[in-house]
């Protein structure tokens, strides 16, 4: 069972039992109120049927009906205990409709939880490498000018990822402005960071296409960190799923369509096996063909991430290619 259902499954049961807790009290509240009336009915219809009450004549003007008392007492019962019922129905449905809000609540805080711990792990390991690597460089004596200033960069970026999942979160009247973001400069410099994390297991990224002139005029209105965590969600794909000593590809070109561009992640991988590759972009789904080594190990969110992006600004993603010699994952959104 995939972890996603294992946590629909746990909440669907949490709120039904709060469904159920909260139909209990009411319906035992509402029950206390229903016997308590029907004892005061009884009470009173007892007293009216003592001999001397039945004996007293009727003031001038008044009327008495005089009513069998067994009738009355099961009359009182039967509609007690129809009551109880209706009471018993109408409260679970009350507390099914307001313990749905919180479940909702359950399921977004959930999903963000998942999405931040996903989209802070890359970052975070390229900030872990840069330290690393400027620890070494002090110990030789090296001029670390260069790495600290990539290690500002590497922090700003963190921060940029962290304030577009609060964005991604926050009603869209609170969303940051569009501003044009250009492609090519912004694929080399996230690529340049993700190098560090493919150097690890001996894997290549390199980016085909960014010295084309007429991508570098390629604009975007999604927004730099938006489209920075498609790119580090595909590259990191490509690499967990990668042989040691393998290459990725990352490829930029006009769409068919002028009004987008595509861009392309390829691994050198084993394809994907095992599952659905169009069900690849619901979440914490995996295929077989992940690397076994216990360095990369996927949680499935990010491609879902990816499909969630570019549904939010007009785009698309999909397997352009799979088999035995790798996959290819395209991404493609409107230009500005």
């Amino acid at each position: 069972m995939s972890r996603r259902r294992r946590d629909d499954g746990a909440d669907a049961a949490a709120i039904s039992r709060a469904s159920r807790v909260v139909t209990a009290q009411i319906t035992v509240a509402a029950a206390a109120i229903v016997v308590l009336v029907v004892a005061l009915s009884v009470a009173f219809i007892t007293k009216q049927s003592e001999p001397s009450e039945l004996l007293e004549k009727p003031a001038p003007g008044q009327t008495k009906i005089y009513v069998d008392a067994n009738e009355m007492l099961v009359a009182l019962i039967v509609v007690g205990v129809i009551a109880i019922a209706l009471a018993g129905l109408m409260s679970w449905v009350i507390a099914r409709r307001a313990v749905r809000p919180l479940g909702e609540a359950l399921r977004i805080q959930r999903t963000f939880v998942a999405d931040a711990s996903h989209e802070l792990r890359t970052p975070v390991a390229v900030v872990a490498a840069r330290v690393e690597l400027l620890g070494q460089e002090i110990e030789a004596g090296a001029d670390t000018a260069e790495n600290l200033a990539g290690l500002r960069d590497d922090v700003r970026v963190l921060g940029d990822v962290i304030t577009d999942l609060l964005l991604t979160a926050a009603p869209p009247a609170e969303a940051e402005p569009d501003r044009p973001t250009s492609v090519a400069a912004l694929t080399r410099a996230t690529i340049a960071d993700l190098r560090m994390i493919a150097h690890q297991r001996g894997i290549t990224l390199s980016v085909i296409g960014d010295d084309d002139a007429q991508l570098e005029r390629i604009q975007t209105r999604v927004p730099a960190s938006t489209l920075r965590r498609c790119i580090v969600a595909l590259v990191d794909n490509a690499i967990a799923h990668s042989p040691e000593g393998g290459s990725v590809e990352v490829a930029l070109a006009p769409a068919r369509d002028r009004g987008y561009f595509s861009l392309s992640v390829r691994d050198h991988g084993e394809g994907i096996v095992g599952i659905d590759p169009q069900r690849l972009f619901e979440r914490f789904a995996h295929g077989d063909g992940a690397a076994t080594d216990g360095t990369r190990s996927g949680f499935g969110i990010g491609l879902a991430l990816v499909r969630d992006i570019a549904d939010r600004y007009g785009g698309r993603i999909e397997v352009a290619d799979t088999s035995a010699a790798g996959t290819t994952f395209t991404l493609t959104l409107p230009r500005a």
